[in-house]
């Protein structure tokens, strides 16, 4: 059976459709199920009900822009096993959208409404970073999920600890991140520059402060 090669036009499709499923849809994913959903909804004062809707808004545009980061990556990587690997974290990836999606929906928030430009901006930084290198694509990879972490714990910190349903979705994710972090590192992802270090973490706060409120 001959199976027919895509075409750049093909391509631009594929992503296109990834994109808006991303933003607007619901993606595929691994079908885990949603960590603590056994847990009870706590009953929470409306200004923490607030602020857990807010975190995990942050935490949906991280995931976002997580995607679309490992597509853009994918799309440039030059090693079949590379461009494997971010497809699967990728996939991943998916099964944390869908659990703050859905801790969103049950505290009666919103999704962030600058989703399309962290769309976009993480996708062209992905592909810019596998065009560089393999290396310094899953270097680009683990350093971002270093970061992803320390927000995270930013968030266990500072969210209702009456919230377990949240904090039990926070959690499994920080598990997740440190474990696609390290997987980067084994797979011969270099270390980056300290200055590309800090301008990931100033771009990181600007995403991460903007969509609390927005």
């Amino acid at each position: 059976m001959t199976v027919r090669q895509l075409t750049a036009i093909d391509r631009i499709i594929i992503e296109a459709d990834k994109a808006l499923t991303t933003i607007w849809g619901v993606p595929d994913t691994t079908s885990r199920p949603i960590p603590g959903a056994e847990l009870a909804e706590s009953e929470l004062s409306a200004s923490e009900r607030r602020h857990s809707a807010a975190l995990m808004r942050i935490n949906d545009a991280g995931e976002v822009s997580a995607q679309a980061l490992y597509q853009g990556q994918a799309l440039t990587a030059r090693l079949p096993d590379v461009r494997q690997a971010m497809e699967q974290a990728a996939l991943e990836e998916n099964d944390h959208l869908v659990w703050c999606q859905s801790r969103i929906v049950a505290l009666g928030g919103r999704r962030s409404l600058l989703n399309p430009f962290w769309y976009a901006g993480s996708f062209a930084l992905g592909a810019l970073a596998g065009k560089v290198g393999d290396r310094w694509s899953l270097g680009f990879v683990a350093e971002t999920e270093r970061q992803v972490i320390e927000h995270l714990d930013e968030h266990l910190a500072s969210i209702s600890e009456h919230d377990l349903k949240s904090r039990a979705v926070i959690a499994q994710m920080k598990i997740d991140e440190a474990h696609h972090g390290s997987l980067a590192l084994q797979a011969g992802g270099a270390p980056l520059p300290a200055p590309v270090k800090t301008l990931m973490g100033l771009m990181s706060k600007v995403m991460t402060r903007t969509s609390y409120w927005l």
